[in-house]
């Protein structure tokens, strides 16, 4: 058997469970991962800027395309801790990423050495497992664990952290004779799916609530045929868009109190009952639980068993994976069909179909500077169904989740659950490098952008060609105003409201300037008819020049999105739009 150092036997098994991309940053005791990594090849390495900014590049690159896992390298001590909120944000939407960090040796562990913290106990909230391999012969079964653990079940992240003396022992290793370990995912039984489907053909206003589970499942086909045979309207859940296009006649729209449809709202409160499938109920999409269930019965399809009940104790719990749950949802639908014992509800599809067609909220507005509600009409029109979008949390991604349309699985790139600032910029990246083919547009406020900026200068050197939407409602301006002022309770109010107040002067930032001292591409936007031709310019200069082209709309301070604090009292303030069905 082949005699090999231990971190060149891990190369190999990461080759070998399908890896052939990692982001990260070197550094003494992580030093011969990489040198392990240049002496067998076959993965590419993009040097981040921030240990935290290649954890959300993980993220991007796993949720970009079916199949893959993430990788992100650090150093000991602080690169481990700067990957907690990656492994966090991982944790939270069910996305696996795997995080590899240095470790000090064995013998100095306990001696309070340079940057030698212990990572896996400070990770293993945050992560579906964390380890420090101790003995050099356990570390090709430690990471065939690992990819084991990330697949199987319900998805997520995993920190290995290497002392450096284990990663330089040598040991015995075939990697010709490598295999990964099989995943295992539950599956229902056909009992199970008989009982949840006759609870659901026996309702006479059904809805399916389709969760990122589906997404994760690769099982958005199965969720629209499904769909479709029963003729079911689908609401999908902000994890969940795309898994069923927005044009397709079954799609009702969004519920929720931020990221929704005034439409989708109306159809859930209307319907008597919900099978979730994939989804956790959260509270973005539940609002107050007293309104949300009322009246209507549920039925809850997860592949996670501690998720059933969680948030309430549906009528009928299933645990099971989404693609295995659908596939045999679809075969007992079909010979139900063929039976005669499908009812088809035309009037309660339709009565969606209209809500849909008929209470939509204006887009059109020219006003000057810009409202948000413009920018997204706008990227609607120039931008193919294609397109990737990349978001995290903030205005700007309550906005875009009303206004934007999605079609196709993965192609709404989302931080739903953890939100950290920052994050957009290294996610767009990672999706990009994970599928070249797919056009890529992030979309940040201005406080957000501000975050992990400097991981823009990986877009351009690397060359990895996108389009960053810079909505600028000069946020950023009236904080940074408000602490020059040392005014605490102003900057708790400000935090708050963000209230409209021109005389604090500019919009903070000149962006344009730091994107290009970062070796980028901008534009800037402040006429609300000049935006097709700005997003034409963005295009022409990412495809000249392949690195990020931020374009950055300059947006009236303060504008109403609509919000609630439940599903039935959404605050919605632009005009309804009637449109013919």
């Amino acid at each position: 058997m082949a005699k090999m150092r231990a971190i060149e036997a891990a190369v190999h098994i990461l080759i070998k469970e399908g890896v052939d991309t990692a982001f990260g940053v070197p550094g003494a005791a992580i030093n011969p991962l990489y040198a392990a990594m240049k002496k067998i090849g076959g993965i590419r390495h993009l040097l981040a800027r921030h240990v935290e900014g290649a954890s959300h590049m993980a993220e991007g690159y796993t949720r970009a395309r079916a199949g893959n896992i993430g990788v992100c390298i650090g150093t000991s001590g602080p690169a481990g801790t700067d990957m907690i909120t990656g492994l966090y944000s991982a944790a939270a939407d069910s996305i696996p990423i795997l995080c590899i960090t240095g470790q000090a040796p064995r013998s100095r562990l306990h001696k309070e050495d340079f940057q030698a913290i212990d990572i896996k106990e400070i990770a293993r909230p945050v992560a579906k497992w964390a380890t420090m391999v101790m003995e050099p012969a356990q570390l090709p079964g430690a990471l065939q664990q690992a990819f084991h653990l990330m697949r199987s079940g319900r998805p997520g992240p995993v920190l290995l952290d290497l002392p450096f003396d284990v990663q330089m022992a040598e040991i015995d290793f075939d990697p010709d004779t490598y295999q990964p370990l099989g995943v295992f995912k539950p599956a229902a039984s056909r009992a199970q799916l008989e009982k949840a489907l006759g609870m659901l053909i026996e309702a006479e206003r059904p809805l399916i609530v389709a969760g990122g589970g589906i997404i994760n499942a690769n099982a958005s086909a199965l969720l629209t045929t499904f769909a479709e045979i029963v003729q079911v309207p689908v609401i999908p859940t902000l994890m969940g868009w795309g898994s069923i296009p927005d044009d397709h006649p079954l799609m009702a729209g969004m519920a929720g109190l931020q990221t929704s449809h005034r439409y989708g709202n109306a159809s859930l409160l209307a319907a008597d009952f919900v099978l979730g499938i994939g989804n956790r109920w959260a509270n973005r999409h539940t609002g107050s639980v007293d309104v949300y269930t009322a009246g209507r019965k549920f039925v809850h399809i997860d592949i996670e068993p501690t998720q059933i009940g969680r948030v309430f104790a549906p009528d009928y719990g299933i645990v099971s994976d989404a693609a295995s749950a659908l596939s045999l949802l679809i075969d007992i639908a079909r010979e139900w069909q063929e039976q005669g014992r499908l009812p088809t509800r035309p009037q309660w599809s339709d009565a969606c179909q209209r809500r849909k067609s008929s209470m939509l909220r204006r887009s059109d507005h020219a006003n000057v500077p810009i409202k948000p509600m413009r920018v997204y009409e706008e990227m609607n029109r120039f931008f193919g169904k294609n397109t990737r979008y990349v978001s995290t949390i903030g205005l700007s991604q309550i906005a875009a989740a009303q206004f934007l349309h999605v079609y196709h699985p993965r192609n709404w790139i989302n931080c739903g659950q953890a939100g950290p600032l920052g994050w957009t910029i290294p996610a767009a990246i990672g999706a990009k490098v994970a599928d070249p083919s797919t056009a890529v547009v992030a979309i940040s406020g201005d406080y957000d952008f501000q975050f992990m900026l400097e991981e823009l200068a990986v877009g351009a050197q690397f060359r990895v060609p996108y389009i960053h939407v810079l909505v600028n409602n000069s946020y950023l301006g009236l904080i940074r105003q408000a602490q020059r002022q040392f005014d605490i309770d102003y900057c708790v109010q400000l935090s708050f409201e963000n209230i409209n107040a021109p005389e604090l002067g500019s919009y903070g930032v000149d962006h344009v300037r730091v994107v290009e001292g970062l070796g980028c591409k901008a534009v800037r936007v402040r006429d609300p008819e000049q935006l097709a031709a700005g997003l034409a310019e963005a295009q022409r200069l990412m495809e000249q020049h392949a690195v990020p082209v931020v374009v950055e709309v300059i947006l009236e301070r303060v504008t109403n999105i609509a919000m609630g604090a439940e599903i039935n009292a959404i605050n919605e303030f632009e005009d309804i739009i009637d449109l013919p069905v």
